[in-house]
C-alpha cells in the first residue's frame, strides 16, 4: 500500500445519529455534502454499513475496542461501570507512538475516562455524572454573548421537534467542536504521527441548525417525504409526548424536523471542510499522509414507519455511512462504492491496519482494506437491541445487505424485507410462502450465533422467545471487574 515506511496518520470522524443514506454521493435527493462526498471521491464509500446495536454507548464500545457486542458486553444502553477491555484503539496507537486526542462526544463511563487517550476534550450535550461538567459548556460560559443558555430554544435531547439554533454560528457546539480539532492540530507533538477523533454530537436532536442551513431545506422540493410501510399502522397514532418515539405527525412537524436534521448534517460538512482545509494549508504532505474514516454511531428514523430515534433494526436506524480515504501514493483504487457489509467493529482494525500495526486477539473485525483489496470477507452481520423503548419491540436481527431478517425475541413475531427492491423497508414478505425457505435459513443462523455465545435465545438450533432478554452479556462483569481490580492495585 504505502510506498512510504512512515505511518499515517489518522483522522476518525463520527457523527451521531447520521442515517446510512444521508450522504450526497449516496444519492440523497436533496441533502448536500460537498467534504465528504470528496472524501469519497478519493477513497471508498461502503454502501451497506452498519451498527449492530443502535444505540450511542455500545456502538462507541465497538468503535473503541474492535469487539462484537456480546464481547464488548453492551447489548443495549445500560451500564454506566468503568470498564477494562484488553484493547482500545487510543491505547493501541499511543503505545505505538501516536499522540492521540478525543474531541467532542465520547460517551464514555466515566465521562473524563482515558480508555486510552493522552487527552480529550468534550462535548456531552446533557448528559452529566457526578461532578462533571463539559468542556464545551464550561467554554460557552466564557464566551456567550448574551444572558441566554445553550438550550434556550427548550428543544429536548431525543425529541421530534425541531427549529433553527438561537445561537450565533460560532457557539454552536458542532462549530465549537471543529474549532477544537483545529486547535489540536496546532498545538500536537510534531515529532509523532497523531490519532484524532472528532467526533461530532449532531445531528442527534436537537435538531437545532443556524437558521442559514434551516433555509437550505425549509422550502427544498426535493425533501424525501418518510417511508411508511404497509406494517406499520399500528405506530400511527398521535402522541403528544415531545420525546415520543412512535408517534404520528402532522405533514408540517415531520417536514420541520427533516429540514433542520438535513440542515445540521450539512453544518457538520461544512466544519469537516473547515479541519481539513487547515490541515491542508499547514502543511500539505501531513494530509497527504493522513488516513481518514468517516462514519457515526447509528441513524435516526426522522418519521419513517412513524416512528423516531434510533435503537430499531430498520434500515434508517441501524444502516451507517462509512467512508475510508488513504494517504496520496498509496496503491488502492479510489471512488469506488462497496457492497460488502461492514460494521463499526471494524473501525479499530482498519485504522491499526493502516498504521501498520498488529492486531490485538482481542478485535472481532476486520480491517476494512481487505475488502477494498477484494480478500474474502464476512457474508453477513447480527445485531439487537433489548428493549426499543417498548417491550415488544426488543429485537435481534440477521442482514447480507441484500435482505434483512428481524425476530422480535419477547414475542417471536418476525419481518423480512427485500432490500435491493425495496429499501423503505415497506413490505413485509415474513408471511409469503414462498419465501419459507428464506426464513428458515436466517432462523437458523440466528439461532447458531444465540446458542454458540451461550444466549438462551437459542437453544437446539432454534430460536426461544425470551420473558427477560439480556441487556448486558456476561462479558460485561469481567472488564467490569477488570477495572475495579486495576483501581484498586492503583490504590495499593
Amino acid at each position: 500500500m504505502p510506498k512510504s515506511s512512515r505511518r499515517p496518520n489518522l483522522l476518525l470522524i463520527t457523527t451521531d445519529q447520521q442515517r446510512g443514506d444521508c450522504l450526497g454521493c449516496a444519492g440523497h435527493p436533496a441533502l448536500e455534502t460537498p467534504y465528504l462526498d470528496q472524501l469519497a471521491a478519493e477513497g471508498v464509500r461502503f454502501r451497506r454499513a452498519y451498527t449492530t446495536v443502535p444505540a450511542c454507548t455500545p456502538a462507541r464500545a465497538a468503535l473503541l475496542t474492535g469487539m462484537d457486542q456480546w464481547h464488548h458486553g453492551r447489548l443495549s444502553m445500560t451500564g454506566g461501570d468503568p470498564l477494562e477491555f484488553p484493547a482500545t484503539m487510543p491505547g493501541e496507537l499511543a503505545r505505538a507512538g501516536y499522540h492521540t486526542q478525543a474531541v467532542g462526544k465520547m460517551h464514555f463511563a466515566p465521562q473524563r475516562r482515558l480508555y486510552g487517550f493522552h487527552h480529550m476534550v468534550l462535548d456531552e450535550s446533557g448528559r452529566r455524572q457526578g461532578r462533571f461538567v463539559s468542556d464545551y459548556h464550561r467554554w460557552f460560559e466564557e464566551h456567550r454573548e448574551g444572558a441566554y443558555g445553550y438550550r434556550d430554544h427548550s428543544i429536548d435531547w431525543n425529541s421530534w421537534m425541531a427549529r433553527p439554533s438561537h445561537l450565533p454560528e460560532h457557539l454552536h457546539p458542532t462549530h465549537w467542536t471543529a474549532s477544537e480539532a483545529i486547535r489540536f492540530l496546532q498545538d500536537r507533538d510534531p515529532s509523532k504521527p497523531f490519532f484524532l477523533w472528532l467526533s461530532f454530537a449532531r445531528p442527534h436532536s436537537p435538531y437545532d441548525p443556524p437558521q442559514v442551513y434551516y433555509e437550505m431545506y425549509r422550502d427544498h422540493p426535493a425533501l424525501p417525504e418518510p417511508y411508511i410501510g404497509e406494517w406499520a399502522a399500528e405506530f400511527g397514532v398521535a402522541n403528544d409526548d415531545v420525546n415520543a418515539p412512535f408517534t404520528r405527525r402532522s405533514d408540517r412537524e415531520v417536514r420541520r424536523a427533516r429540514a433542520a436534521y438535513y440542515g445540521s448534517i450539512t453544518f457538520i460538512d461544512h466544519q469537516i471542510g473547515r479541519v481539513l482545509y487547515e490541515l491542508q494549508h499547514w502543511d500539505r504532505a501531513e494530509y497527504d499522509n493522513t488516513f481518514i474514516l468517516f462514519t457515526s454511531d447509528h441513524g435516526d428514523m426522522v418519521g419513517d414507519h412513524f416512528h423516531w430515534r434510533k435503537t430499531y433494526a430498520y434500515e434508517g436506524s441501524a444502516r451507517v455511512p462509512l467512508l475510508c480515504r488513504w494517504p496520496r501514493g498509496w496503491d488502492l483504487p479510489r471512488g469506488q462504492a462497496v457492497d460488502h457489509v461492514a460494521e463499526l467493529r471494524d473501525v479499530m482494525p482498519t485504522l491499526l491496519d493502516a498504521a501498520g500495526l498488529d492486531m490485538p486477539p482481542s478485535v472481532d473485525g476486520q480491517s476494512l482494506l481487505r475488502a477494498v483489496r477484494g480478500e474474502p470477507w464476512r457474508e453477513w452481520l447480527m445485531g439487537e437491541y433489548t428493549s426499543c423503548y417498548r417491550k415488544d419491540q426488543g429485537m435481534q436481527y440477521v442482514t447480507d445487505g441484500r435482505e434483512k431478517y428481524i425476530w422480535f425475541h419477547h414475542t417471536g413475531r418476525e419481518r423480512l424485507f427485500n432490500l435491493v427492491a425495496d429499501p423503505g423497508e415497506l413490505h413485509d414478505l415474513a408471511g409469503e410462502a414462498a419465501l419459507r425457505p428464506h426464513l428458515e435459513r436466517w432462523r437458523g443462523v440466528l439461532a447458531e450465533v444465540n446458542e454458540r455465545r451461550g444466549d438462551p435465545r437459542g437453544q437446539g438450533g432454534r430460536l426461544v422467545v425470551q420473558e427477560q432478554a439480556l441487556a448486558l452479556s456476561p462479558y460485561y462483569e469481567r472488564w467490569k471487574a477488570a477495572a475495579a481490580a486495576v483501581n484498586y492495585g492503583a490504590k495499593e
